[in-house]
This record gives structure tokens, C-alpha cells and sequence, in this order.
């Protein structure tokens, strides 16, 4: 099978390398706008939406989910998909209602420099976190880590991405999207006709594991439920794409992409589910598959993830250059900068991959716990319209939850074992839940405590 698959990738790369066209202005490098100035349309920002969303990290999540929790975990991994609908809110509110041209414009005028710089260390690990995953679910396709197919494959998969990324910046990644989009759901299509004219896609199959809330997929729909109000905040990739087109084009573009995302990622991961109900002893999702389908269905299977590892590498780096050098301002924002920037992440993703964690949702579930922080930001100062939020509420909240991120990934790595000998879901939970209320019991505090400052100037006086 690596044969006929490294011809399909080297076969889409080529294709999307020849459609890029170079960036001759910073509008089109960093703000996706076309060579005669024009934002995105609908269909263009619709599915660079959904291709930037549904990447090969969480095809695979998906499919693993229902492996092992079945119906109920892919529904809990399709659930993050209802971010959309939260970040349509959140873009039009930030955008539209209150007319700040970014994230960290509104974070500035809220809470001061300290609003930033705790945004972009959140969301500078996401980036970082993109980008390893993706390299990672190409070397795990092509080879056993340390293997010398896993490490030329993961190279030549990263310098292949990194080159056209480099040549357009966003607007290339959205000529991208499009053609891989495209491609992605005539694989998908055909991928779920091969699995249902096999007869294992069936009712029966979906259903194979039975509801129980306690359970690890019911348990991880709650945490999904929980973490969708903060999660698009934190991801620039949405976020930036926001910022492209009108407003009915912006909003429309979100709406639809939920919508799309969430019914590919059921698909996807009902393939997971499939595996689960027919798996034998110490059978992995893979070797289930290719027992009961065969290897050409294998093979769509596998170049669907490349092509979402694809779309997704070449749309986090955009934003990785727009971040460092547009929102931050580290740098000068110029296309050679924005390049030097794609290079640098690419390096720290690749670093990852060869010495990092190898657990793919546990990017999810560490950067999904980070970003709560700003689930009272947004719930106050943005949908609440409060200007009075004290700078100690919002860096105490960004504490707890960074602290709540720490401890789930030590505790599910086996590291520690601080919340007992629970599942990790559950232990998610629990963080979820208390990250959470107490950042939004940390901004009611703040409020309180600027009404009682007058009073007590007063009664001092």
C-alpha cells in the first residue's frame, strides 16, 4: 500500500504547489485577498472553514474514539464542531459590535498588554501543537517511528507544505483548501459507499456500545460541551478567517461550515466505530479495517487523512506568519518575515514529532483546557459588554487554567495521579468544570470589587 500512497500524495502536493499562485502584496500573504484585491466568497470560505477544522488529527481522534467508546465517543469528538456556530457569535460580536479589526485589539483594550500576551502564549502552543499533530499522523501512516520511511515521509511531507505555504501565504492556503476540500469529500463519499455496500455500516454496528453517562464517550460529550465556548477564541485558523469577507459572507460561511464538519467527522469516525464492533483481541483500528475492507479502501482511508493533514499544515502556518508578525508585531510584517516565520514552526513541529508526546488528543484536550480562560472573557466583556473587569480577574482566570491544562496532561500521561485512579475523561471533567466556574466566579468578584471601590472612597473621605 505505501507505494500507491506516496504516489497520491506526491500527486496532490504537485497540484497544489502548481495552483498557488505567489503573493505580490502583503494583502494577499497575510489577509488572503486575491491578486486583483478581493476577499474569499462564500464557497471559498466555507470550505477552507471546514478543511482547516476537520485536519488528519481529528479524522483519526474520531475514528479512535469510536473504536474504542463507539457512537458515543465520535460524537463527543464531532460535538467540538458546534464551535463554529459559537465562533460565528464571537467573530460578529468582537468584529461587528464592538469594531476591533482583531482578537488581541479587543483583549488590548480590555485588559492592557497583559490581555495579549497571555492570548498569544495560548494560542502560539496551538499553532505549535497544529503543526506537530500533522506531521505526526503522516509519519504513523507511512512507517514505526524511528523507522527510516517515518522520517523521510514526515520531512518530505513538511518541506513539500512548507514551500507552497511560503510562495502565498493565506491566500494560497485558501486556493488550497478549496481543491483539497473538494477532493477530501469525493474520497469521503466514495470511502462510506465501500464501507456501506460491505454491510458492517449498519445500525446495529453504530449502536454497538450501549449509553451509560458515566462511560468515557458520554463523559468526554459534556467536556466537548463545555469547552466550545472558548475553543474557537483560542484557534487563530478560525479566528483569522474571520476577518476576511463581509459580514452575511463571514457568518454564512460559519453556519455552514458546522454543519458540514460535524456530518464528515460522523462519517469519518463511523468507520472507528465499524473497526470497534468487529475487532478481535488485540486488534488495532487499522488492522481491523484492512481485514474486513481490503487494501484499496485502506488507501482512501489513508490519503483522506494526508490530504486534511495537508489543508490544515498549510493554513496553521499562514496564521502561525499572520500572529507573529501582524498581531503581535514581533516582527516587521513583510512576506519574507511571514516566511522565516512558516519555517520556524515547521522546525518546532518537526522537533515534536521526533521528541514529543506521541498522544494525538491530548494536543485537544491540554489546549481546549487552556483556552477556558476565556470563557468568562467572552460570557463578561464580550457578550456582556463589561468594561470593568479588573486585570487581576483575568490573569488569575488565565492561571487556573493553565494550572488545569498542566495537571490533565500529567495526569493522563501516568505522570501523577493528584485525582485518583479515574478515567481521563472524567478527570477532564472535573478540571473542565472547575476552570471554568472559578474563572467566571473571578470576574463576577472583579465586578463586585469595582462597585465597592467608590463606596469605600466615599465612606474613607
Amino acid at each position: 500500500m505505501e507505494l500507491p500512497l506516496i504516489i497520491a500524495v506526491a500527486a496532490v502536493a504537485i497540484f497544489s504547489v502548481f495552483i498557488t499562485p505567489k503573493a505580490k502584496s502583503n494583502g494577499a500573504f497575510f489577509n488572503g485577498l486575491s491578486p486583483k484585491g478581493k476577499p474569499p466568497g462564500l464557497l471559498m470560505l466555507t470550505f477552507s472553514q471546514v478543511t482547516t477544522w476537520i485536519f488528519a488529527r481529528s479524522l483519526l481522534n474520531a475514528a479512535i474514539l469510536g473504536f474504542y467508546y463507539g457512537i458515543w465517543g465520535t460524537v463527543a469528538y464531532a460535538a467540538y464542531y458546534l464551535s463554529f456556530l459559537t465562533g460565528a457569535k464571537i467573530i460578529d460580536s468582537v468584529r461587528f459590535k464592538h469594531g476591533f479589526d482583531s482578537i488581541q485589539a479587543f483583549l488590548t483594550d480590555r485588559f492592557g498588554k497583559w490581555g495579549t500576551q497571555c492570548y498569544n502564549f495560548v494560542v502560539g502552543i496551538r499553532l505549535v501543537s497544529e503543526v506537530f499533530a500533522n506531521i505526526l499522523v503522516i509519519g504513523i501512516l507511512f512507517g514505526i517511528a524511528g523507522s527510516s520511511s517515518y522520517t523521510i515521509a514526515v520531512a518530505l511531507f513538511a518541506i513539500v507544505t512548507l514551500v507552497y505555504s511560503m510562495l502565498g501565504g493565506l491566500h494560497a492556503s485558501l486556493r488550497t483548501d478549496l481543491f483539497q476540500m473538494v477532493l477530501f469529500l469525493i474520497l469521503l463519499a466514495a470511502l462510506t459507499i465501500v464501507v456501506i455496500t460491505t454491510g458492517h455500516l449498519n445500525t446495529a454496528t453504530l449502536m454497538f456500545k450501549s449509553f451509560s453517562i458515566s462511560d468515557p464517550g458520554p463523559v468526554l460529550i459534556v467536556v466537548a460541551l463545555l469547552q466550545i465556548w472558548s475553543y474557537p477564541m483560542h484557534d487563530p485558523v478560525m479566528m483569522d478567517r474571520g476577518f476576511l469577507a463581509d459580514r452575511e459572507t463571514t457568518l454564512k460561511s460559519f453556519y455552514h461550515a458546522a454543519w458540514i464538519s460535524f456530518a464528515c467527522i460522523m462519517l469519518f469516525g463511523s468507520f472507528g466505530i465499524v473497526a470497534g464492533a468487529n475487532a478481535g483481541s488485540g486488534e488495532t483500528m487499522n488492522q481491523v479495517l484492512l481485514r474486513i475492507l481490503g487494501e484499496n479502501p485502506m488507501l482512501l482511508f489513508n490519503i483522506t487523512l494526508v490530504i486534511s493533514a495537508m489543508s490544515t499544515l498549510d493554513s496553521t502556518l499562514s496564521s502561525a506568519s499572520k500572529l507573529v508578525a501582524v498581531d503581535m508585531r514581533w516582527i516587521e510584517p513583510s512576506r519574507a518575515n511571514g516566511r522565516i516565520t512558516m519555517a520556524v514552526f515547521v522546525m518546532l513541529g518537526l522537533l515534536l514529532v521526533f521528541w514529543g508526546n506521541k498522544d494525538l488528543f491530548s494536543a485537544v484536550a491540554v489546549s481546549g483546557t487552556a483556552s477556558m480562560y476565556l470563557a468568562p472573557v467572552i460570557f463578561f466583556s464580550l457578550w456582556g459588554g463589561r468594561t470593568d473587569i479588573p486585570l487581576w480577574s483575568y490573569l488569575a482566570s488565565f492561571a487556573i487554567a493553565i494550572t488545569g491544562a498542566a495537571l490533565y496532561f500529567t495526569e493522563s500521561a501516568g505522570h501523577s495521579q493528584l485525582l485518583g485512579e479515574s478515567h481521563k475523561y472524567t478527570k477532564l471533567l472535573f478540571i473542565s468544570l472547575t476552570v471554568l466556574i472559578s474563572g467566571c466566579l473571578l470576574f463576577w468578584a472583579g465586578i463586585v470589587s469595582q462597585k465597592q471601590q467608590p463606596q469605600l472612597s466615599s465612606t474613607t473621605g
